[in-house]
């Protein structure tokens, strides 16, 4: 099969079944997302968001586009920018692993890192989010450039609707149950909406991490967690709670250990939202024996962290 265009590698990733992670009650695909030119899930989002800027005139070619992002998202844009001619700038928390700002500078994105608020390295918190936010809308505005704004912007969403769930109705239209964790709800809301649109019995399951799961307890008790990407303890606006027929919560423990797994037994070199997702499957499939088929993302590939996994 002949590519012709980077961006053509951007979605219809197969699902691949974890044989070697779920019991014989029940299978777990996961759609890998890793394996995309900038990574990771958030491709996908990027090449939606500029896109649609274009086709609005909130873009223009040449144009400075600017986002804050944990990395993976800035890996998108920063593949999608440079195919469409547009410079781009990442405004990223210094918390977050070196690979992930080695990975950016190699794509030709221009990376300022910000101070964390009440995160750690290797822990984002939604503070460093919001702080990491503010400069970078600023910078937009003071450069003329596109900000991007990811967590308030809805063709994140779109992306997911359009892609991620149409292509997993048509690889396993036997699906039972989806589910993947909650950054900014692209992923979750958009892929759920469509599945419930063509059977309202499919299960939507989101996960965060336990200490930071606002969507299910209404509040944090620590917002310091491994899982980048993910868990930001705050309510993303985009968040449909309708969609989500239940809410699993993770540990920091279980995510090293089931990243580990996946990695050495199945044989896929992911990071720690892909070992969340699958920890979640798990718990899910216990608790829920009629489910048979679990569908979930693997996010993002472990190159991205600094070798804790």
């Amino acid at each position: 099969m002949i590519k012709k265009s980077t961006l053509d590698l951007i979605g219809n990733t197969p699902l691949c079944k974890l044989d070697k992670i779920a019991d014989k009650s029940f299978n777990i695909y996961a759609k890998q997302e890793y394996i995309q030119p900038g990574g990771s899930v958030k491709d996908r989002a990027a090449l939606q968001i500029i896109k649609d800027a274009y086709d609005s005139g909130k873009l223009a070619k040449g144009q400075l586009v600017v986002e804050m992002t944990s990395g993976n998202m800035g890996s998108g844009l920063a593949v999608v920018c440079k195919q469409f001619g547009n410079p781009f700038m990442a405004v990223m928390p210094v918390g977050n692993s070196e690979e992930r700002v080695k990975i950016l500078k190699a794509l030709g994105a221009e990376v300022i890192l910000t101070e964390q608020v009440n995160g750690q390295h290797g822990m984002v918190t939604g503070k460093d989010i919001e702080h990491a936010s503010a400069l970078a809308k600023k910078l937009a505005a003071d450069k003329n450039g596109f900000y991007v704004d990811q967590f308030n912007n809805a063709s994140g969403v779109k992306a997911h609707f359009d892609t991620t769930g149409p292509e997993i109705w048509t690889d396993l239209p036997e699906i039972d149950a989806f589910v993947t964790s909650v950054g900014t709800g692209g992923t979750f809301v958009g892929t759920s909406r469509f599945l419930k649109s063509k059977n309202k019995q499919i299960k939507c399951i989101a996960v965060e991490p336990e200490n930071a799961a606002i969507l299910k307890k209404g509040y944090v008790n620590n917002p310091k967690h491994i899982i980048q990407g993910t868990g930001y303890g705050l309510v993303p606006p985009h968040w449909d709670k309708n969609l989500a027929d239940e809410i699993i919560t993770v540990s920091d423990s279980e995510v090293k250990e089931m990243t580990k797994q996946i990695s050495r037994e199945q044989g896929l070199f992911v990071g720690y939202s892909s070992g969340a997702n699958v920890v979640a499957c798990v718990k899910y499939a216990k608790l829920n024996k009629k489910a048979k088929n679990i569908v979930t993302i693997l996010c993002d590939t472990g190159y991205k962290y600094s070798g804790e996994n």
